[in-house]
């Protein structure tokens, strides 16, 4: 029985994997840990999934890794501190997984949609010794946490997969444009995938990233 800071659901890995890898994902604001461990099913069977639960209650199986509001101009405005709680919640969870279950970081993929996949990003641009990649959908870079990147050898050799609806009106694709315009500066690297959908995953976007899943988790660094 694993032992984490933050609520969870997990899928073990199938007990005959001889390298096991640990995927932890995260729900968007107002959902809960039910949301992406629908998804568990369909992720490849060498993985252990966990999907947490956002420490912060906004009400029935409702909850948020940090409240923002949107300004007239359109400029959303977070709760600086929560997200800073999230994000150390966040990381000693998944270095309490990994170490608990016997995976190494290298075998370590750390995913969210929305809100969630804001967390992602940030965890692995602050803290990318706790994971090999990150995987983020329909999201967006905080510029809090810009100045709190890793050093550019820190980063080196560790994958984002990137993925974004064209018709998302709730985060504009705009915001997933710049996530790889600034990714290019790093040596990080990225699979950006643009779908026409909106602030969903639909089938051929799950597909498409259980495809990049399953390219890593078979790369001989992996062993």
């Amino acid at each position: 029985m694993l032992d984490l800071p933050l609520t969870f659901l997990q899928r073990p890995a199938t007990a005959t994997t001889p390298h096991p890898w640990l995927l932890v994902l995260m729900h968007g604001v107002g959902s809960n840990e039910q949301d992406l461990f629908s998804l568990a099913p369909q992720i490849p069977d060498r993985f252990h999934v966990l999907s947490l639960r956002a420490p912060f209650r906004m009400g029935p199986g409702s909850h948020a890794w940090f409240d923002f509001s949107i300004e007239p101009n359109g400029e959303r405005t977070i709760n600086e501190a929560q997200e800073a709680q999230s994000r150390a919640l966040v990381a000693q969870t998944v270095q309490a997984a990994s170490e608990q279950l016997g995976i190494p970081p290298e075998r370590v993929v750390v995913g969210g949609f929305s809100q969630g996949g804001i967390m992602a990003l940030s965890l692995l641009l602050t803290q990318p010794a706790l994971m090999h990649a990150a995987l983020v959908w329909h999201s967006r870079l905080l510029p809090q946490v810009v100045p709190l990147t890793a050093p550019a050898d820190a980063l080196r050799g560790k994958r984002l997969w990137l993925s974004h609806g064209t018709h998302d009106n709730v985060i504009p694709l705009a915001h997933a444009q710049a996530i790889a315009h600034h990714m290019a500066t790093l040596p990080v690297s990225v699979a950006y995938h643009e779908f026409p959908s909106a602030h969903e995953i639909r089938p051929s976007e799950l597909a498409a990233t259980v495809a990049w899943l399953e390219s890593l988790s078979k790369t001989p660094m992996a062993f």
